[in-house]
């Protein structure tokens, strides 16, 4: 779903920040000879649109043990479609999941959680200032709402942007391990530390947006797999990736 409160630097989907259709020019390279050709990103659905999608898909769906997943952008800016498509789903027997930033209103997640039954929440820095600086936002109310999905009882997958200089610093990895054993009450599943990469830096230059961040190292290998060990000792369930 297109739409981002947020603006954190390292972002991979510029493409989803902006909540309307969007035209871009691409340009393709074979030899060398160029061929430029517009391109619509993103475009309108309804909720029947979505479950005429899904219904195509049951089997394959049923077969795998699989669901339908709400991503983006962050999809808690389009409450209200996305309560009625998730209402939607359960009627018809999905399992629903929620990616989600946590960046929403108290009242818009309380209306989400009866019908979802897996968040995917991202963590990103735990040092209010510190977030702010990254993504332009607060995280109290990110804090809050993840607190808020564990009261409920749903279960949860944590998913840890790891960008070097950024928030991998030994502290913020530590308060994080920290605060996610303190407010784990069992239904968290699963840890996914996602190693910050450059797949997305191209998409900049064709939605004409600034980019901020191009001067960053991937993290190594072996950093992952400390880290991914540090986080495993927790008892739960970490990967690389997810």
């Amino acid at each position: 779903m297109k739409g981002c409160p947020l603006a954190c630097l390292w972002c991979h989907n510029p493409e989803g920040i902006s909540p309307f259709p969007e035209t871009i020019r691409r340009t393709n390279r074979v030899g060398d000879r160029e061929f430029a050709k517009n391109e619509d990103v993103g475009q309108y659905y309804s909720v029947k649109d979505i479950l005429d999608l899904l219904n195509k898909e049951r089997v394959f769906i049923e077969k795998s043990n699989g669901g339908v997943t709400f991503s983006g952008g962050e999809p808690m800016l389009q409450t209200v479609f996305l309560l009625e498509a998730l209402k939607a789903c359960k009627d018809e027997g999905y399992h629903t999941a929620v990616d989600t930033s946590g960046y929403s209103s108290s009242e818009n997640f309380k209306s989400v959680i009866p019908y979802t039954d897996l968040f995917l929440f991202d963590l990103k820095h735990l040092d209010n200032t510190r977030h702010i600086e990254l993504t332009g936002v607060s995280n109290r109310v990110i804090l809050e709402n993840f607190m808020r999905i564990f009261e409920s009882g749903k279960d949860v997958m944590v998913r840890i942007p790891i960008i070097p200089g950024y928030n991998d610093d030994n502290e913020n990895i530590k308060e994080l391990r920290k605060y996610i054993e303190k407010t784990n009450t069992g239904t968290l599943k699963k840890i996914c530390l996602l190693p910050y990469h450059k797949i997305g830096l191209s998409k900049y230059k064709r939605f004409n947006i600034p980019l901020r961040m191009d001067n960053v190292e991937l993290p190594t290998k072996e950093r992952m797999v400390q880290l991914k060990e540090y986080f495993s000792e927790t008892g739960i369930k970490t990967k690389i990736g997810g």
